[in-house]
């Protein structure tokens, strides 16, 4: 086999230095000739981002999780039109593979059409697939196209392509390695087949995607063409050359504004998969010197036999969420972005396991990767003119719902329930809150769909879905709420469901300058209780969470939000779906009185929070808080602090002499670095 190595993949991810010939094309730009141009290139690839949404029938892609990439000759990224950063990262890895193993074998030639979702050749994880088009013109290759999102459904042993219970990758379903599935601008039939196979769960959406990514890539290609007609070769390479270069000019200028240092975050999770357990699922340290940093993850937890494993490029698409949304929000999506930073993965650790790693979950062990991230860079650029953009995790909760069976309209399904990820909250900022209901960290202009259209699709039926108190994390400045809905079986006999999450007992996501984590999420059902009933007999007619979470309305079960695959009954509740809140940002003793008492009488805030933790006093029967009492019950915690206060020094000796109990640390490593006790054995 000719799998990528890492250091073939992490090479992959530089940009290629330039030909002579790319270089006199790139000096014979006019300034007004290129940023025209550069423009042209973002129209060209939101029309086709468009494109892709209205194609897709996937609720994933639907929701705009996705991407349009235009890549130079040699698979540079040069621009992209993306709900989702991460899938930013990986084409090159692919195209270059391509490149190098096949243009001999089968070729390289106008109209092919080449796809792949194998994480172990440069992908996420399986449901991200990817669709790639040479660009020719008179026979020469000027660039590549590429269409990628994410389709829940794999044909793997559990429906939704994330099957939380896959110890292998044997386990997975579809991992397709690079490969040609069209020619003369078709996608061959035999292809089409081998998704129907694959995707019987739910066909319309697998193959109905796969061609919405070809079209979308090939409507690029097009437009690509087109340019190269009205201005030339000549011009379009000499611009997809320049804007590498302007990309990584601007990324070095950049950090060469920050301070050098040191910037560690570790972040822990309680499970892999549905082996529960304490997890190191993130150690970063950050590096920075001059113009450029190293990411070192030496430290993290062993790979584990569950599917919540991430080959390294996955690790870096994730960083990417963080790094081109906050950091780079002012410059292409590039490879060239991610020239000044260099990586070290350690081997046969969860996010650099072996080949035969479960990696369907991937997204799930990346959550660490990705708030650490976040809290690093913040701490790097706030003693800067950059403090402004310094903003705390979102909660990276990811918490999602797979459900699967026959719909109302007598169609096979399998699907993602894309509204709770697309609420999470987001992080609190250096000036203000973080957004209540932002959005999903994975996909900054991913659209939740209302509850109707949900209802309209799925067979399900939603009586509330309303924004979750005190779900951000606590601070001078909050975190974001995410949300909650309640989702019960409607119109069918029954249907299968089961989630993925990334904590239920202890929260991965760092706060910030003394802030909160957000709490974690749990999985939350009202059992033995016929919805159609309740909702008859219900005081008021009102169904809300508080009233939920408070027992009035039946049995209340909870339990890990992550499940593995069961059959729920009609007119019975599916689950309580919660999207998780941001990290708080600061000491919440320093937080504005008046915010807290916004915050209360909006429902976004509970008495006991405004009480505990930011230590004000709420009248509830003015709906007002007591500024004066509030200032004395701040001044008492502060002085308790001081109070309870000892040197670091008598503090470290303390914390090193502690241990978690033994039997949690059955997936952490060895204590307390976290180093493999053995090898993984899958069969």
């Amino acid at each position: 086999m000719s799998i990528p190595t890492l250091e073939e993949k992490m090479a992959a991810l530089k940009v290629t230095p330039a030909s002579l010939y790319e270089r006199k094309c790139a000096d014979a730009l006019t300034r007004g000739a290129y940023e025209i141009a550069v423009q042209r290139t973002a129209d060209i690839l939101d029309e086709g981002y468009e494109i892709f949404m209205r194609s897709s029938r996937s609720s994933m892609g639907v929701a705009g999780d996705s991407i349009v990439a235009i890549f130079n000759a040699s698979g540079d990224l040069v621009n992209a039109s993306a709900g989702t950063y991460l899938h930013a990262i990986i084409p090159p890895i692919v195209i270059k593979y391509i490149i190098k193993n096949y243009s001999e074998n089968p070729g390289i030639k106008d109209g092919d059409i080449f796809y792949t979702n194998d994480a172990l050749y440069g992908g996420i994880h399986n449901p991200d697939q990817v669709a790639i088009t040479p660009v020719f013109f008179d026979e020469t290759l000027v660039g590549w196209t590429a269409a990628l999102s994410h389709t829940t459904e794999t044909g793997a042993k559990e429906p939704g392509g994330m099957p939380v219970s896959a110890t292998s990758r044997f386990e997975e379903g579809m991992n397709l390695p690079p490969m040609k599935i069209g020619e003369n601008f078709r996608i061959n039939n035999d292809i089409i087949e081998l998704f129907r196979a694959f995707g019987i769960r739910a066909e319309a959406n697998v193959t109905v995607d796969l061609k919405a990514r070809c079209t979308t890539a090939d409507r690029v290609r097009v437009r690509l063409v087109e340019m190269c007609k009205r201005e030339g070769v000549d011009f379009v390479t000499g611009l997809f050359r320049r804007m590498l270069d302007q990309a990584e000019t601007g990324a070095r200028k950049r950090l060469l504004g920050w301070p050098d240092g040191t910037y560690r975050c570790v972040t822990f999770s309680d499970a892999a998969g549905n082996i529960r357990g304490l997890m190191r699922n993130c150690y970063m340290t950050l590096v920075k010197k001059d113009d450029g940093m190293v990411i070192d993850f030496t430290g993290t937890s062993p790979e584990n036999l569950s599917s919540y494993n991430a080959h390294p490029q996955a690790v870096v698409g994730h960083l990417a969420n963080y790094i081109y949304e906050y950091v780079f929000h002012d410059l292409p999506i590039s490879s060239a972005s991610f020239a000044p930073i260099d990586f070290i993965f350690p081997e046969a650790s969860c996010l650099s396991p072996t080949p035969r790693a479960a990696t369907s979950n991937a997204v799930m062990i990346c959550t660490g990767a990705m708030s650490s991230v976040a809290n690093c860079l913040s701490r790097a650029r706030y003693g800067t003119v950059e403090w402004g953009q310094a903003t705390a995790s979102m909660g990276n909760g990811g918490n999602a719902t797979v459900i699967a069976g026959v719909s109302q309209w007598d169609q096979p399904f399998a699907d993602m329930i894309a509204y709770p990820i697309n609420t999470e909250g987001q992080g609190g900022r250096s000036c203000c809150d973080g957004m209540d209901a932002y959005g999903f960290p994975w996909c900054a202009f991913g659209r939740a769909p209302d509850v109707e259209a949900i209802e309209n699709e799925f067979p399900m039926i939603i009586p509330f879905s309303q924004h979750w108190p005190d779900s951000g994390g606590h601070g001078k400045y909050r975190g974001g709420c995410g949300t909650a809905q309640f989702w019960a079986v409607h119109h069918v006999p029954s249907l299968y469901f089961m989630a993925i999450a990334d904590n239920s007992t202890v929260q991965t996501p760092q706060p910030i300058f003394g802030g909160y984590a957000p709490p974690t999420v749990p999985g939350i059902t009202l059992r033995g209780t016929k919805v159609s009933k309740l909702l008859q007999e219900i005081e008021g007619g009102v169904l809300d969470f508080e009233g939920l979470v408070s027992g009035r309305y039946g049995q209340l079960e909870t339990e890990p939000f992550g499940r593995t695959t069961r059959a729920i009954e009609g007119d019975e509740t599916v689950t309580i779906g919660l999207s998780t809140g941001g990290a708080g940002f600061g000491d919440p003793l320093e937080r504005d009185i008046a915010s807290i008492e916004q915050d209360l009488v909006a429902g976004l805030c509970t008495q006991w929070t405004a009480e505990h933790i930011y230590k004000v006093a709420w009248n509830a029967e003015h709906e007002r808080i007591d500024f004066e009492k509030s200032e004395l019950m701040r001044k008492e915690a502060r002085l308790l602090r001081i109070g309870e206060g000892i040197p670091f020094a008598e503090f470290e000796q303390k914390w090193k002499a502690r241990k978690p109990p033994e039997e949690i640390l059955n997936i952490y490593g060895t204590w307390p670095d976290a180093k493999p006790t053995g090898p993984a054995i899958r069969p």
